[in-house]
């Protein structure tokens, strides 16, 4: 698994920490018109089926995140299927005998990490627009997460190190809404007044 390859797949698990269905449903079509060579044992991907299985999943992702409480329910869907999607792409981007199996497998192991990463800040910057605007700026941030992950998608395959160099900033970014949400819930619960002694 040569450098660009890496990036390739790093870039891909990040966006799927924002998108899973989108990503792979991209994927896919890049691999169908013989854009991504997939390793064999993930040829599967590119096949018609798999591309039109991928792509309704896609709309049904997209449509159903932009309905306030269905979001939620999504969210915990997301929950099992980033890191499953994220482990799949990266074990695509492994050329077929270059590593050994358990290298292979700690690689999609990481990338499942990294996607469940960008997923808690996702779900933490949800929670946070959800109590301060009852839910109505979800559909307004559920967009912004469709065009950066697929923009990511894009950028992975045709500039794969400024793809992972902007994953890199995104992780980040979704490490630090976490940790500000974090703390800005201790200290709401640390000024609530207790109440009435009995």
């Amino acid at each position: 698994m040569d450098a660009s390859q890496f990036a390739t797949a790093y870039a891909l698990s990040t966006s799927v920490g924002l998108r899973p269905f989108l990503t792979l449903a991209l994927a896919a079509l890049a691999i169908h018109f013989g854009y991504l060579h997939p390793a064999m044992r993930f040829n599967f991907l590119g096949t018609d089926g798999a591309a039109i299985v991928l792509g309704i999943f896609a709309v049904i992702e997209f449509c159903a995140d932009k309905i306030p409480v269905v979001d939620h329910a999504v969210h915990v869907l997301h929950f099992a299927a980033k890191p499953i999607a994220a482990a799949i792409l990266v074990g695509s981007m492994v050329p077929d005998g270059s590593t050994p199996d358990i290298a292979t497998t700690g690689l999609m192991a990481l990338g499942a990490l990294n996607a469940l990463g960008v997923h808690g800040g996702v779900a933490a910057l949800r929670g946070a627009s959800t109590a301060t605007t009852a839910g109505l700026g979800n559909p307004i941030l559920s967009i912004i997460e469709d065009v950066v992950a697929a923009v990511g998608v894009v950028i992975a395959f045709v500039a794969p190190f400024l793809g992972a160099a902007l994953a890199v900033v995104l992780t980040i970014v979704a490490l630090f809404c976490i940790r500000g949400i974090v703390i800005a819930l201790r200290r709401s619960n640390s000024t609530v007044a207790p109440g009435p002694l009995t």
